[in-house]
């Protein structure tokens, strides 16, 4: 196993959260493991879209997947990241949209 910087670990989160669907699939298996079926459907994306998420967040450290015959559940990789979604979901940012002007919901502030 490679051992990452602090640097790196918040670039790897940084880089999953960049992506909303990526964000919306962390946040779904911050309540409960999931299927990829499952979870293509919950999130409204191809099941080849989320597969490519998936692999994302697997090679980011995030999420495992979990053999289960012939199924496979993904869940979050460690219990501490669940913590941290629910650290930053309780944040109250100051927003100003002047420093973000081309941006919207979407992709930025």
């Amino acid at each position: 196993m490679e051992t990452v910087t602090h640097g790196q670990v918040l670039a790897r989160f940084g880089h999953a959260l960049s992506d909303a669907t990526r964000a919306r699939l962390l946040l779904a298996l911050r309540e409960a493991p999931g299927y990829p079926a499952e979870l293509a459907d919950l999130l409204g994306v191809t099941r080849q879209n989320l597969s490519n998420h998936l692999a994302c967040l697997r090679g980011c450290g995030l999420v495992v997947a979990v053999p289960e015959g012939r199924r496979t559940r993904y869940e979050l990789a460690d219990t501490r990241i669940r913590h941290a979604l629910d650290d930053l979901l309780g944040l109250v940012l100051a927003v100003d949209p002047a420093a973000c002007p081309d941006a919207t919901d979407k992709d930025c502030c």
